[in-house]
């Protein structure tokens, strides 16, 4: 079955818009308990990877979303059942973001810096992976670029990936710092983005 494309925008719209929420509550949360957290520690190329082309790839949701006419040269058709995979992604994605920030608290930060009271969090999605949000990210937007049909998404958000990719050994290094052999024992059985098998 093949719904209306308008059911998908509203879909995805709902999902960003839930998402949001979530995301904005628990890093205001943490802010408010924590300490000021500066964006000078990432390098400039790992600044303009997230930062802009992340920046870059929101808008190109926003518009295909809010302006299908006008985004028509970016999107297709994809088969109905990639686009109902999307649409799973997609809703799933808050209750997942749910589930991150909830196990990592007053942790969370923009940031490769950690909190003068950082704690090593290895409960819930963190048991498995060391890098749970970013894992959902990709997910959540791989969703909306199938819901949507759009392969401009994924071309602005694979750069936005490779910053995060790029930055995670220096956020790694200061979790070893901060840690030590904690951390250095969790990492053996973890996963960075993925589950470890066997």
């Amino acid at each position: 079955m093949t719904p209306d494309p308008d059911l998908f925008r509203w879909l995805a719209g709902l999902a960003i818009v839930a998402t949001s929420a979530v995301s904005i509550y628990h890093r205001r949360r943490a802010d408010r308990a924590g300490d000021a957290i500066s964006l000078r520690a990432e390098t400039l190329p790992v600044r303009i990877l997230t930062r802009g082309f992340g920046g870059a790839t929101w808008l190109a949701v926003f518009a295909t979303i809010l302006t299908p006419g006008i985004m028509a040269w970016s999107t297709g058709a994809p088969p109905p059942a990639l686009r109902w995979l999307g649409a799973a992604a997609v809703a799933a994605g808050p209750l997942l973001f749910l589930c991150v920030f909830r196990h990592l608290g007053g942790n969370v930060t923009s940031t490769v810096v950690t909190r003068r009271h950082h704690t090593l969090v290895t409960t819930g999605p963190y048991r498995w992976v060391r890098h749970p949000l970013y894992s959902v990210g990709v997910l959540f937007m791989l969703g909306l670029s199938a819901l949507l049909g759009s392969w401009l998404i994924p071309v602005l958000a694979i750069p936005a990936m490779a910053g995060l990719m790029l930055r995670t050994p220096a956020e790694e290094a200061g979790l070893v710092a901060r840690f030590g052999d904690d951390y250095r024992a969790y990492m053996a059985r973890t996963g960075r983005y993925l589950p470890r098998w066997g």
